[in-house]
């Protein structure tokens, strides 16, 4: 798959997502098959300041590559200084604008999904940022405001004549928040109307969503969001089905145990033995969803101190 300059090997990509898509989890969706990961999103304004803690968060490793910063923000010039400083790294592929996250604290600020309201923002910001980045621009946006304002084709429009590479759809409404059900007829009609590829994003949590997401809207490629937490896998049966029409259904406790483990291994060496015991927790709470017994083994971890307390439970649990 193309975009702009880049080629990227597959079509199956990770969502970025606040508080999951840190350094360790796109390391293991990269290992099992995820063809783009991406940061958490990353304030421009706060990049503008150079908040340490932001600077963080666009930390790369070699394993991970290629690997797309996304952006947020409502000044064209902030907007473009960010791009203009992260496109000029060796080890980042592309830069994505993030026109859909529908969290409060971001739409008040005017940023995210609340971009959609306001067309001619969104033209300045895609025009200001492709005139500052050395590497292809893409954009995520969102079915649009609520059901009275859909105007995704419209938007990605605007965002392609303003020399955006490609366009990512997520199929609900900044209203529906992550209620409801994507609509995939959304990302279709954004297909049809763009030469640009675009990306589906929005309730793929199998490998037959993933497959249901292409067949309907005829979408260059996918992106996996919540459909990855605690199943990283899940990009390797994507590839698989869509390749061979099956693939492994359940992975066994065993795997299950050293994905876990070796997902501690690298937060514990990016973050530190306590910060990994802490962040680990709703991860492990992830992977062990719809197991026996599954909230009694969570509580237990939850109250853990240390990595050992937590490896002991988890080993009792499923071995």
């Amino acid at each position: 798959m193309q975009i702009g300059n880049l080629t990227l090997k597959g079509n199956i990509f990770l969502a970025p997502m606040a508080g999951v898509t840190d350094l360790p989890f796109r390391i293991l969706c990269k290992e099992q098959g995820a063809s783009l990961v991406y940061t958490e999103m990353v304030s421009a304004k706060a990049m503008h300041y150079n908040d340490a803690e932001t600077l963080k968060l666009t930390e790369t490793h070699p394993d991970e590559r290629p690997i797309g910063v996304q952006i947020f923000g409502s000044e064209p010039e902030i907007m473009a200084e960010a791009a203009e400083r992260l496109s000029a790294r060796d080890d980042i592929a592309l830069i994505d604008i993030n026109m859909g996250c529908p969290a409060p604290k971001i739409v008040k600020n005017g940023e995210g999904s609340a971009l959609m309201r306001k067309p001619d923002l969104v033209r300045q910001i895609v025009r200001e940022v492709v005139k500052a980045s050395l590497k292809p621009v893409t954009v995520k946006i969102r079915k649009g405001w609520d059901e009275n304002s859909v105007n995704a084709v419209a938007i990605a429009a605007i965002c392609e004549e303003e020399g955006a590479k490609a366009v990512t759809v997520h199929g609900r409404t900044k209203m529906q928040n992550y209620s409801g059900k994507a609509d995939i007829n959304i990302i279709k009609e954004v297909k049809e109307a763009l030469t640009i590829p675009v990306i589906g994003n929005g309730d793929i949590k199998s490998p037959e969503d993933a497959k249901k997401v292409l067949d309907i809207s005829g979408c260059n490629a996918i992106m996996v969001a919540r459909g990855a937490q605690g199943n990283p896998w899940i990009f390797k049966n994507i590839g698989d089905y869509l390749e061979k029409g099956v693939y492994n259904n359940k992975p066994d406790n065993k795997f299950i145990l050293e994905t876990i483990l070796r997902h501690y291994s690298l937060m514990e060496k990016t973050k530190g033995e306590k910060i990994a015991v802490l962040e680990m927790r709703k991860h492990i709470a992830w992977y062990l969803h719809g197991f026996y017994d599954s909230a009694r083994i969570r509580a237990s971890i939850f109250k853990t101190q240390s990595k050992e307390e937590v490896i002991n439970i988890l080993e009792k649990a499923l071995i």
